[in-house]
C-alpha cells in the first residue's frame, strides 16, 4: 500500500469522526471550528479533521505534515515515532492529546446567511432615535457642551442612516468620522461612552499613545479593531456596525525633530488612513498580536464609526498666532494679547491649525467633522456635581443612605468645591479627588453612631475652617465633631 493510500484511509476515518456528534454540537452552539496550526476557521479552510481531545486540523495542514515526512525519508507507517523525528517542523500528536480543549472564546461565531441578513437587518432606520432625542438623552448625563452634543447627535444619526440604507441608486453616502478637541476633563470619553450605551452598539476605546508602526514594539494599528471585536463578543457582523473611540490622538502628531525614525507619529497616521476610510482588516480573535496562537477574523471597517479625541496642548498658541496675523497696524489694530484671556479659544480652530500642529492632511481629510468642547466654568462644575443621573453628590448620598443617614450640601459649599477644582486645571476629574478628601472622616465616623440622622456639608468645612453640621435623630441641628 502506498503512502498516499494510507493517508486516504486516515482521512476517511477522520471524515467519519467529523460527521458524527461533535459537529452537530458545534452547529448547535453557533461556533465554527478553527485549525489548531494555521488558525483559519472552517468557513475558509474547509472541512476539519478532528483528532482526540477535540482538536481540529484542516486538510491542508495535515497534508503538509505528511509531505514533510515523505521528503525527510521517514516511513509514514511508523506513526509511533513522531516525537523522535529530528529537524521536522510539525505537530506532536502526543502533546496535543494532553492539552485542554480550546475555549469557546478562541473560536469564531458563524456568520448568518445572506438571506437571513437581508430579511432581519441588525439596524433598522425606524429604531434609530432622531438627533433631538439623542441629544435629549445626552443631556441627562452630560452637563453643558450644547454644540458638541448637537454635532455628535447629527453625525451618529446620519452614519447609521448610511449603514441601514439600501444601495439602490448610484448615490453613495460617505462616512462622517469625527475629530473631537477639548481640554482634559471636559468629558470627551464620557460623551462617547454615553452615546454607545444609548444606541446599544459595541464600543471600543483605544489609546493612541501605545500605537506604533508595524514591526516595532507596541500595539499594531489593527489592535483597535480587535478590541471592538472583543466588545462585540467576537461577532463580526455586530462589530462592523460599532463605534471606535481613539483617545489621545494628538500624541501621534508629527515630531518636530527628524534625527530618528518617527515610529509612533506620522507613520501611525499613514497606517490609519485605510482603516478610517474602510478596508478589510484581518485581526486576531481574543488577542492583540497576530503572532499569538489564536484564529484570525476579517472585519470590514467601512461601516465602523471612528471618533478621535485629544486635548491638543499648545494648540491654543497656534490659533492665537493665526488670529494675530489678521491684525493690522494703526489706531484700529487689534492688540496681540486680545485672545490671551479667551478660555474657549479652541472653538476658533481650523484645519490649518491642526495640520500645523502635526497631523497630516490625508488623515484630517478622513475626519470631516471637527468640533471642540468648551472649557468647564465654575457654574458648569457645580451642575456636574448635582444634575447628571450619576452625579458625584448623588453617589455619596446613596452610600450614606445605606447607613440611614441623609447627606446635604449647602449651595456655597458646592461653589467652594468647584473653585478648588477650577484651580487644579484638570477639569471635572478634580471634583472626585476633592470630595474624597473631605468625605473621608465623615465616611469613617458615621457608622460608629447609629443616632446620626443627617450630615450637612458647609462652606467652612470645605475651606478647612469648621466642621459639618450633624443632625441627630429627633434633635435640632448641632455643629458636629465629624471631620473636626
Amino acid at each position: 500500500m502506498s503512502d498516499r493510500d494510507k493517508f486516504d484511509d486516515i482521512e476517511e476515518i477522520d471524515d467519519r469522526e467529523v460527521n458524527d456528534a461533535p459537529k452537530e454540537k458545534n452547529e448547535q452552539d453557533g461556533y465554527e471550528d478553527v485549525c489548531f496550526i494555521c488558525h483559519r476557521p472552517e468557513s475558509k479552510a474547509g472541512k476539519m479533521i478532528r483528532i482526540p481531545n477535540d482538536i481540529c486540523i484542516c486538510s491542508d495542514c495535515m497534508q503538509k505534515t505528511f509531505d514533510t515526512m515523505n521528503h525527510a525519508g521517514f516511513p509514514i507507517g511508523d506513526m509511533g515515532n513522531f516525537g523522535n523525528m529530528p529537524n521536522i517542523s510539525m505537530i506532536n500528536l502526543s502533546d496535543l492529546q494532553n492539552m485542554n480543549v480550546m475555549p469557546k472564546s478562541q473560536k469564531l461565531k458563524k456568520k448568518k446567511p445572506k438571506e437571513e441578513k437581508k430579511a432581519k437587518p441588525e439596524l433598522d432606520i425606524r429604531t434609530i432615535p432622531a438627533p433631538h432625542k439623542i441629544k435629549a438623552s445626552l443631556d441627562e448625563y452630560v452637563v453643558g457642551q450644547e454644540h458638541a452634543k448637537k454635532v455628535m447627535s447629527v453625525a451618529v444619526y446620519n452614519h447609521y442612516k448610511r449603514v441601514t440604507c439600501d444601495d439602490l441608486d448610484e448615490i453613495e453616502i460617505e462616512k462622517s468620522n469625527m475629530l473631537m478637541l477639548g481640554p482634559t476633563g471636559s468629558g470627551k470619553t464620557y460623551m462617547v461612552k454615553t452615546l454607545a450605551k444609548l444606541l446599544d452598539v459595541p464600543l471600543a476605546i483605544a489609546d493612541a499613545t501605545s500605537l506604533t508602526e508595524a514591526g516595532y514594539i507596541g500595539d499594531d494599528i489593527e489592535s483597535v479593531v480587535s478590541k471592538l471585536l472583543a466588545a462585540a463578543d467576537n461577532d463580526v457582523e455586530r462589530a462592523e456596525h460599532g463605534i471606535i473611540f481613539i483617545d489621545e490622538i494628538d500624541k501621534i502628531a508629527k515630531k518636530k525633530t527628524t534625527n530618528q525614525r518617527d515610529v509612533s507619529g506620522e507613520s501611525v497616521q499613514q497606517g490609519m488612513l485605510k482603516l478610517l476610510e474602510g478596508a478589510e482588516i484581518e485581526v486576531p480573535v481574543g488577542a492583540n498580536s497576530k503572532n499569538a496562537m489564536v484564529p484570525l477574523a476579517t472585519v470590514n471597517t467601512k461601516n465602523i464609526l471612528f471618533i478621535c479625541g485629544g486635548a491638543f496642548p499648545d494648540l491654543e498658541e497656534i490659533i492665537k498666532e493665526r488670529l494675530n496675523k489678521q491684525s493690522a497696524m494703526g489706531f484700529h489694530a487689534d492688540l496681540k494679547d486680545k485672545y490671551d484671556g479667551e478660555e474657549n479659544i479652541l472653538q476658533r480652530v481650523e484645519v490649518e491649525d491642526i495640520r500645523k500642529y502635526g497631523m497630516i492632511p490625508e488623515f484630517l481629510g478622513r475626519l470631516p467633522v471637527i468640533f471642540a468642547l468648551d472649557a468647564l466654568t465654575e457654574d458648569m462644575l457645580v451642575r456636574i456635581l448635582t444634575e447628571p443621573k450619576s452625579a458625584i453628590i448623588r453617589q455619596y448620598q446613596k452610600l450614606l443612605a445605606m447607613d440611614e443617614v441623609k447627606l446635604e450640601f449647602e449651595e456655597e459649599a458646592l461653589h467652594a468645591i468647584a473653585r478648588k477644582a477650577k484651580e487644579k486645571d484638570v477639569g471635572a476629574r478634580a471634583l472626585r479627588a476633592i470630595i474624597e478628601a473631605f468625605m473621608l472622616d465623615i465616611m469613617y465616623e458615621i457608622p460608629k453612631d447609629d443616632s446620626i440622622g443627617m450630615v450637612t456639608i458647609t462652606k467652612d468645612y470645605i475651606d478647612n475652617h469648621g466642621a459639618p453640621l450633624i443632625t441627630m435623630r429627633g434633635c435640632p441641628v448641632l455643629p458636629g465633631a465629624a471631620g473636626a
